[in-house]
C-alpha cells in the first residue's frame, strides 16, 4: 500500500479541521464489494501506520481466503517543528501522514470466498478493531 500521495499541488497544507470531520458528505459510508465491513463509530485521525497494522492482522487471518478493500488513504500531511526550535523561521516539516475518518464511515471491507461461512472473517475484522484508535464495528452488507 502507498504510504503518501505521489504528486501534491502545494508543499504543505493546513490541519485538518472539525469541519472536515462533521461535513455531511456521504461518499464512504456504504460497504461496495465485501459482505463483511469495518465501520467506525468515532471521529478521528488514522496513520499509515495504523491502517498497515490493521490490513496485515486481518491477512495474517484470513490466509489467502479472502480478499480486502481498503477505503482510505493518507492524504493529509502534518507538520512539526523540532522542540529546541525558537519561534519563527516558517512551518516545521512533516511529520506524518494521516487520514481523517468521520463516524459511520467504512474503513476496510472483506469479500468472502468460502461459501457462507464468514464466521473466520468476522473474527478477522474485529481484530483488526483492536489495532486501530477509533471504537468501530463490523456490520454485514445485505445485497
Amino acid at each position: 500500500m502507498k504510504q503518501n500521495p505521489s504528486h501534491l499541488k502545494f508543499k504543505k497544507y493546513h490541519k485538518p479541521n472539525s469541519f472536515l470531520l462533521y461535513s455531511k458528505e456521504q461518499k464512504n459510508f456504504y460497504s461496495k464489494k465485501g459482505q463483511l465491513a469495518l465501520r467506525s463509530l468515532q471521529n478521528g485521525r488514522l496513520t499509515y501506520n495504523q491502517i498497515e497494522a490493521c490490513r496485515k492482522s486481518i491477512r495474517r487471518m484470513l490466509n489467502k481466503k479472502g480478499t480486502i478493500i481498503l477505503r482510505l488513504f493518507t492524504n493529509f500531511p502534518l507538520t512539526k517543528k523540532s522542540i529546541g526550535s525558537r519561534m519563527g523561521k516558517g512551518k516545521g516539516s512533516h511529520h506524518v501522514w494521516v487520514c481523517p475518518i468521520k463516524k459511520g464511515q467504512i474503513i476496510c471491507e472483506v469479500v468472502c470466498d468460502l461459501k457462507g461461512k464468514y464466521d473466520l472473517c468476522y473474527k478477522a475484522l474485529v481484530v483488526a478493531a483492536i489495532k486501530l484508535p477509533v471504537k468501530s464495528i463490523v456490520c454485514i452488507n445485505n445485497y
